[in-house]
């Protein structure tokens, strides 16, 4: 069964949570990273009892910049060297198939209003 965003920004959430837990030294980056990361599940968790497709779209969109944002703030603490390749390859891997899911969600209510 394919998950939902929700589930995908949870799971990416708790793993990223674990990762940053073991950073020292750079609670701005982490503080910020886990902010918009349980941000994106959060709006989309709430998409989900939007009063109209209009505030479901929005919820979604913002989920979709919570999305972006992550993937800036996990290239920061990458290139600050808190993780290695692999874990930011796979993490920005994990946040595009988050970003990929939102973008046809958006695409198909717009299309659907």
């Amino acid at each position: 069964m394919d998950k939902t965003i929700k589930e995908l920004a949870v799971e990416l959430t708790v793993e990223l949570t674990g990762i940053c837990d073991t950073i020292k030294g750079r609670a701005v980056f982490t503080n910020q990273v886990l902010r918009s990361c349980s941000s994106i599940g959060a709006n989309s968790f709430e998409a989900k009892y939007a009063q109209s497709r209009a505030d479901f779209i929005n919820k979604l969109e913002i989920a979709l910049k919570e999305c972006y944002e992550t993937e800036y703030w996990l290239e920061i603490i990458f290139k600050t060297g808190s993780v290695s390749e692999e874990q930011y390859i796979d993490l920005i891997e994990k946040c595009g198939r988050i970003r990929r899911k939102l973008i046809a969600s958006i695409t198909t209510a717009k299309r659907n209003k």
